[in-house]
């Protein structure tokens, strides 16, 4: 072969192996879903390590705030069709206590009372059993399957799987925060089912930010009934008001 020959076979396998590194870079660069096998394991532990650490951090800086909650509810099926509303102040401080007063109620006092009443008691439960329904390593297993841009913000998605069946746990997709390490989507389904009378559940949970915090926006569940109705619960979280100057002054 000559000299030239052997320069230009050169070229071309050199030429072939820049093409191949591009490629290797923007498959990396751009293609969330699938990653090789011994890349997930790793990133997964820093994203969530990062997550339940800053979620500590905001929880312990947050402190006392109050907001203003719109709850409704939409029935439709058997018997009959019903809705009912509720207006509730919340008060809480960061992650050691939660009080409810009670606005405004109207429409359906079944609804009322057998939906609005156990929701608060619920939520009154799951702050006081925090360890056990946290978004942690120690009650869920996580899976990182890509990543999206929302609202201009880059997030990762994370498919979780309860440990344990509990009403409190649930399955599903959560989306969190490349920047802030933080939850700002849950699309999920309960990891045990209530009551016999419910086929299923889906849950579709939107956090906002506020100041240095992501915080509920709002929530729409859409319940099957085994008789054959639908229930769509929505909750509006509504303006947070901080009682801390500190936080305050973050938030404005």
């Amino acid at each position: 072969m000559s000299w030239q020959g052997s320069r230009s076979g050169l070229r071309t396998r050199f030429l072939r192996l820049c093409l191949l590194l591009i490629l290797i870079a923007l498959g990396r660069t751009f293609v969330p879903a699938q990653q090789s096998d011994d890349s997930p394991a790793p990133r997964v532990a820093v994203i969530v390590q990062q997550m339940v650490v800053r979620n500590k951090e905001r929880s312990q800086q947050l402190g006392l705030y109050t907001s203003r909650r719109h709850y409704h509810i939409d029935y439709r099926g058997f018997p009959h069709a019903a809705e009912a509303d509720m207006v509730v102040d919340v008060t809480r401080d960061g992650r050691s206590s939660e009080s409810f007063q009670i606005v405004s109620q109207s429409g359906s006092h079944l609804l009322i009372d057998h939906v609005f009443t156990k929701l608060l008691e619920t939520e009154k439960n799951a702050l006081a059993k925090q360890a056990d329904n946290e978004l942690s390593p120690a009650n869920y297993d996580f899976t990182l399957v890509g990543q999206e841009q929302i609202e201009g913000r880059q997030a990762y998605i994370l498919h979780v799987e309860p440990k344990v069946s509990q009403p409190l746990l649930y399955r599903g997709k959560i989306w969190v925060d490349a920047l802030d390490c933080a939850v700002v989507k849950v699309e999920a389904q309960p990891a045990k089912n209530p009551s016999f009378w419910i086929r299923g559940t889906e849950i579709h949970h939107v956090y906002g930010k506020v100041g240095n915090f992501w915080l509920p926006r709002s929530n729409r569940s859409e319940t099957k009934v085994r008789l054959g109705g639908t229930a769509v619960l929505t909750i509006d979280y509504g303006s947070y008001h901080f009682l801390s100057s500190t936080v305050s002054a973050q938030s404005e």
